[in-house]
């Protein structure tokens, strides 16, 4: 079933259906299962406008701080790993106790009232909710009750959040666990709490760096045995910085992709690379490689491409592509490492055979 017919039928069943449809795994609910405190922060707060946010409207705020600023347009990283992901679902608070009663006051008011999303893909009714956050009553999978919705105590009620570029990805599923309370400044004992090193995964997806635009010389067409010198101006290529901060869980992480070496696929096994791995170092004014110029017709270029076989009316695709080295630190002392990020170019490159004349 998709997403959005779970949703549809969260809302037209009867209470006995809801109950059968709540998450068999929820998580154990009583503000004692937090892992060690984030360092002191905002506890935040919550409005109706929160608690009744589509699934995958996220508190997380992305600032990019340093880097990635250039004259060519922005541009999405690609993980080195194939199989890494950015987190598919997390949990966040949602809703004060004052915001929960106020919702559920609506529905006795109003029955006609959208009813409370206690799951990314299921809401509840007045009796499920009455029963449950006022009265305290224990629900099939949901946990221990709350009663008076937790009034008068220090803390906030939480509830999954679906990362919007994986929404159709079975592991947003995850997060189902019903609305829970969590003590203040504490963090659920859950793989999908929103610790500093899930932030810094939200973060690295959210990273631009500058697209890859390389000097050559001869510029697009190139002779064969004649080396192709191959470099970027300096400054173009600097560090990188995304910050994500839930500030209503006092969690925060920066996410800093670093520049560290251009990567040249000459588009043909005829032809060699300087270096012979082709990958050529990021000096530490950010160029890469050295500018040609006069005089250097001859010498070995510290990156660059000699081809050794001439293109007979079909291009060879020249491919650069810049590996960026990705670490994190976050609150609390947290830091690691991500899996290297690549970005990729690639443009037509014509050889031709030396022209000599014989007298």
């Amino acid at each position: 079933m998709t997403r959005s017919a779970t949703r549809a039928s969260s809302l037209v069943v009867t209470s006995a259906a809801v109950l059968l449809l709540a998450s068999p795994t929820a998580f154990a609910i009583g503000g004692k299962h937090g892992q060690a405190p984030p360092p002191p922060g905002p506890s935040g707060d919550s409005s109706g406008a929160t608690l009744t946010a589509k699934a995958t409207s996220t508190q997380i705020k992305v600032t990019q701080i340093s880097g990635g600023r250039s004259h060519t347009s922005p541009k999405a990283l690609a993980p080195a790993d194939p199989n890494w992901k950015p987190p598919a679902c997390w949990y966040e608070p949602v809703a004060t106790p004052q915001a929960l009663k106020a919702a559920v006051d609506r529905l006795k008011k109003n029955p006609n009232t959208d009813l409370v999303p206690v799951t990314p893909t299921l809401s509840w009714g007045e009796d499920l909710m009455v029963d449950h956050y006022e009265k305290g009553k224990a629900e099939n999978g949901s946990g221990d009750g709350y009663e008076n919705y937790n009034l008068g105590k220090d803390g906030m009620f939480w509830r999954g959040v679906i990362n919007q570029d994986r929404a159709d990805d079975p592991a947003s599923y995850d997060c189902e666990d019903t609305l829970f309370w969590q003590n203040a400044r504490t963090l659920p004992a859950n793989q999908h709490a929103p610790t500093p090193d899930v932030l810094a995964a939200y973060a690295y997806d959210k990273i631009k760096v500058p697209g890859t635009e390389i000097e050559l010389k001869p510029a697009a067409r190139s002779t064969v045995n004649v080396p192709t010198w191959v470099w970027l101006d300096k400054g173009t290529f600097k560090p990188v910085k995304v910050r994500a901060e839930l500030a209503a869980a006092g969690v925060w992480a920066e996410t800093t992709a670093k520049p560290v070496a251009l990567h040249l696929n000459p588009g043909t096994s005829d032809a060699e690379t300087s270096p012979a791995s082709g990958d050529c170092a990021i000096n530490d004014d950010g160029s890469i490689g050295t500018p040609y110029t006069k005089g250097d017709a001859g010498r070995t270029p510290p990156c660059g491409i000699t081809y050794r076989r001439a293109t007979d009316g079909k291009p060879y695709r020249l491919s650069a592509s810049i590996t960026w080295q990705i670490s994190w630190q976050g609150s609390g002392g947290a830091a690691g490492d991500l899996p290297d990020g690549t970005f990729e170019t690639t443009q037509d490159m014509d050889v031709q055979e030396i022209q000599s004349i014989n007298r």
